[in-house]
């Protein structure tokens, strides 16, 4: 029945204009303000997550999106410069180096939008 519908995915933040500015001018993302408040990252290949404000929001405890790049290494410092602080994990089945790169297959970081959502790099060469 929806094989052949277009989906796109969300999750809510509590500040819109705080989000507005993390997306587009840390990340680089274009950003577009929609209806109600809604924002609207335009990502590469034409897909679309729309951001929402809750008042009640409560960050998610998992990933709620993940950016490929062909280089993390790169990426992260890049990212770094602008502010944007890497997780830093110490776990038995989860270790990130200072840089907050978890060396395995694949490498991947994860970071923090100002809401609290995680988000992650993670290395797919093309």
């Amino acid at each position: 029945m929806l094989k052949n519908s277009k989906a796109f995915s969300g999750f809510s933040v509590d500040d819109i204009p705080k989000a507005k500015d993390f997306y587009s001018s840390k990340l680089g993302l274009e950003v577009s303000e929609e209806m109600y408040g809604l924002l609207k990252l335009n990502l590469a290949g034409g897909n679309q997550v729309v951001i929402y404000p809750k008042p009640n929001h409560v960050p998610a405890t998992f990933t709620v999106l993940n950016f490929q790049v062909d280089n993390i290494e790169q990426t992260v410092d890049g990212l770094s410069s602008k502010g944007v602080q890497f997780e830093h994990y110490n776990e038995p089945y989860l270790k990130t180096d200072e840089k907050g790169i978890c060396r395995g297959t694949p490498l991947i970081a994860w970071f923090k939008d100002p809401a609290g959502n995680i988000l992650s790099v993670i290395e797919q060469k093309n």
